[in-house]
This record gives C-alpha cells, sequence and structure tokens, in this order.
C-alpha cells in the first residue's frame, strides 16, 4: 500500500507541479497520468480449467503483474490439479478454489475473470461477470449461438470493461506479419480464402443414463442449458457434438481459421452462406457433422471457403489446419507460426519460418506463443494498450461459424443482411439463431 501511495504522489507532483502544466493543459495531464498503472497487481480468477483452463493458469502465472486468486470448477478433481498447477508454475499463495465462480464475482478486490468453460456458458458467465464490475478473457468461441453473440456485445458496450477473445493466433508474430504482406499486396488483391482443420477422433459410443460422479457438481455444470440426465459419455469433452450443449467442429476450432480468413481478406458480414456434411465416420451419439464445408460469399467480390474433417487427418498443403490465401498475382500459405508467399507460376518467392524452435501442434494451441495474448488482454486494463482481440469485432468472426451450422441443419443457403450478419426472410432458421434456457438462468442485461 504505501508503495502505491508513494508513486500516486510521484505522479500527480510529476504531471502537475513539477512540470509546471497549467490548467489549459489538462488533457496532456490526463494522457500522461493514464500512462502510469496504479496497481501492482491485478487479482484474476481462472474459471473451468479441466483443459484450456489449465493453460490459462500458466499463462497468468507467467505475468509479472498478475495475482491468480481463484481457481473454480465444478470438477472437484480439475480443481485441486489447477491449484497445484499455479503452484507449480511460480505463483506464491496458493489460489482459493470454489466450487461456484460466482462466489469470486462477489470480491470487490477481484479484477478479471478468465473463462475457459463450456461454450453454452460463456456468454451467460461473461455478462454476469461484466455486471459485477470485472474484465473478460474469454475462450472461443463466446458464444453457443448468434443471439449470445449479440447480447454480450451490447454487454461489453453498456458496462464499458475489456471483453478479449482467445482466438490467440492473432497475437502470433509470423501471423501479423503475413496480415501486413497481404495487405499490403504481396499477391495483389485477394479474393479467395481456404481455410481446414482435421483430427482423428475416436468414436463416442452410445451414452448410457449413470448415477453423477461425486467429483462432479452435475447442477451446476448444466447451468443455463436446459435440464437434461447425466450419460457416461458426455463429460468432459463429447459436450461439443451435442447440440445442447456444443456447436460442432466448425465453431469449436473453425472459428480460429475463418477469424484468420476473414481477417486477410478485410471482409465483415456475409451476403450468403451455404453450408452441408454429416456424421460419416462413426454410428454413435455424436450429432454435429463430423465433415463439414462451408463457403461463404461477400459483396465486394471476394468468398471463404471452410473444410472440417474431425475423423480423417489427410493434410492440406502439409499442415493439419491452416489458411491459404488466393490472389491476382499469387498465393500466400499461413500454415503455422509461419507463411509462404508463390506467385501465380507456383514458383516460392519468400518463405518465412517460424518465430520460436518450438513445435506447433497445429489442432491445438501453441501455448509459449500464447502468453502474447493473455499479456494483452492485462495490458490493455493496465496501460490501455490496444486490444488485440475484441470481441465485438471478433464476434463477426464467431457468426461465421454459427451461420455455418445454421444452414447446415436447415439443408439450404442463407441469404444474409451484410449490415447487420442476421438471416433474411427465412423464419425456421431464424428459430436456431438463439435457444431456450433453464428457468431462471438467461442471460440479461
Amino acid at each position: 500500500m504505501k508503495n502505491n501511495l508513494n508513486r500516486r504522489h510521484f505522479i500527480k507532483t510529476a504531471a502537475t507541479g513539477a512540470l509546471g502544466l497549467s490548467a489549459a493543459s489538462s488533457a496532456f495531464s490526463f494522457n500522461i497520468l493514464s500512462q502510469y498503472p496504479l496497481k501492482d497487481k491485478y487479482r484474476v480468477a481462472v474459471i473451468g480449467v479441466n483443459s484450456r483452463g489449465s493453460q490459462h493458469i500458466q499463462a497468468f502465472a507467467k505475468i509479472p503483474n498478475v495475482e491468480i486468486a481463484y481457481i473454480c470448477d465444478v470438477d472437484s478433481r480439475a480443481r485441486e490439479n489447477g491449484i497445484a498447477l499455479a503452484l507449480k508454475e511460480g505463483v506464491k499463495t496458493a489460489p482459493t478454489g470454489l466450487v461456484d465462480f460466482r462466489k469470486a464475482l462477489e470480491d470487490k478486490t477481484l479484477d478479471a475473470v478468465s473463462i475457459a468453460m463450456p461454450d453454452f456458458w460463456h456468454t451467460p458467465a461473461s455478462i454476469m461477470a461484466l455486471q459485477a464490475g470485472k474484465h473478460v478473457y474469454l475462450e472461443k468461441p463466446g458464444s453457443h449461438n448468434p443471439a449470445e453473440s449479440e447480447l454480450l456485445v451490447e454487454a461489453t458496450k453498456k458496462y464499458g470493461k475489456i471483453v478479449q477473445m482467445g482466438n490467440q493466433r492473432r497475437s502470433w508474430p509470423r501471423v501479423q506479419e503475413a496480415m501486413k504482406e497481404l495487405h499490403s499486396g504481396a499477391i495483389g488483391k485477394a479474393y479467395y480464402a481456404r481455410a481446414w482443420y482435421t483430427n482423428t477422433r475416436k468414436s463416442i459410443g452410445y451414452g448410457k443414463p449413470a448415477a453423477v460422479p461425486e467429483w462432479l457438481d452435475f447442477e451446476l455444470w448444466q447451468g443455463p442449458a436446459p435440464r437434461a440426465e447425466f450419460k457416461d459419455n458426455l463429460i468432459h469433452y463429447n459436450w461439443h457434438w451435442f447440440w445442447h450443449w456444443g456447436t460442432g467442429e466448425i465453431v469449436n476450432n473453425g472459428v480460429h481459421f475463418l477469424d484468420l480468413a476473414r481477417w486477410g481478406l478485410q471482409v465483415e458480414y456475409p451476403e450468403k452462406c451455404y453450408s452441408s456434411g454429416g456424421r460419416y465416420h462413426f454410428q454413435d451419439d455424436w450429432e454435429t457433422p463430423d465433415t463439414q464445408i462451408a463457403s461463404y460469399n461477400f459483396a465486394d467480390g471476394k468468398s471463404i471457403l471452410w473444410e472440417g474433417r474431425s475423423c480423417n487427418a489427410r493434410d492440406i498443403n502439409a499442415m493439419g489446419s491452416g489458411v491459404s490465401f488466393h490472389g491476382e498475382n499469387g498465393t500466400l500459405e499461413l500454415l503455422n507460426n509461419s507463411y509462404k508467399i508463390y506467385d501465380n507460376a507456383n514458383k516460392l518467392v519468400k518463405s518465412a519460418e517460424p518465430t520460436t524452435n518450438t513445435v506447433v501442434d497445429q489442432r491445438g494451441a501453441g501455448f509459449d506463443m500464447d502468453i502474447a495474448h493473455f499479456t494483452n488482454f492485462i495490458n490493455a486494463i493496465d496501460k490501455g494498450e490496444s486490444q488485440i482481440s475484441p470481441y465485438p469485432e471478433i464476434q463477426k468472426s464467431v457468426l461465421l461459424c454459427h451461420l455455418g451450422n445454421i444452414s447446415y441443419r436447415t439443408g439450404r443457403a442463407l441469404e444474409i443482411d451484410q449490415n447487420s450478419g442476421k438471416i433474411l426472410g427465412d423464419k425456421e432458421a431464424m428459430k436456431l439463431w438463439g435457444r431456450e434456457y433453464q428457468k431462471g438462468w438467461e442471460p440479461k442485461l
């Protein structure tokens, strides 16, 4: 506390008396003050730590001005593992473990939450946090449906807090460099982007009703989703493949690459979307497609194609996932934290190798590089640094994924309002724009 008071006194003195600033220079004085953070530590709660959330812990543990105050999870095993991981990563004081993250939101000294819960929790939990005055780092996709995306954009604006989505590839050095090349005309006008993701996921079988494990608070796990019985093939990952809980591969992983495609082509909302595919590889409870194609046409003569194969990992351009951009004068392949540029004679004209020796699993996260994304979130709070992935902008990429699913589920092309992203003239499709909620759990502003 003494150090904070001394720093406040120094800033006040430097910004007024010592610099001789007059009342007429008050705007300049304000800018100086905004450059000096008054907090030594930002207290963060990590919510949902069974999978990707563990990497949230690792990242925040490496940021000097962050204190991990809470580890929250409905799974007692994950909660205990998360606390142990924080200590292993160098956190000096063990975070408090909580089953119900809402108790952490009551702590007025808590600055931010980091959410890695299932998709159907993303928007409701984020709005609760914003209403409690917390900043939000939100794992992709940020919403279970388009209506939630819209609601979270409104909440971000209403409550005036930082909301950063975890599409961390926007922070990778070679990705940023490739976008500069693309936007400066390295392949002329870029008019087509191809995005893909492949994997070899196994069958989830047919689930049987079972007793809820003693380590799980299943009631709280369900939260805003209408109640359903517990089955033995649902938790912790397979919920992704049920429409009731998840959003399929296109929203689960496609969002990373469709976001890069949209960023590279510099497009907003499409004018048309069509998607097809199916569950082909196995016969089981899996509801979302394991093979999916989605195409998007934009008014300015540009288009994007997404290909997802959850159960067949044959590479494209020697990579399990990636994006290629095609233009008047050639092609740019964005294949990792690296890229290649070819001319129209298929001659390699530039090859930019990875900026790190760390091998990146394209079917997962590039953790060492992801830390920059988390650091940007904290710096946006602490120093007013420009956000790399502000939610109101990134949700446009998320919407592409949701539109792909709606087209797939209705079996037809969708006409889209290019100003709002809304589906035009299709009441049946618009029924999938939102969802029903468990009574009393409806997200509200």
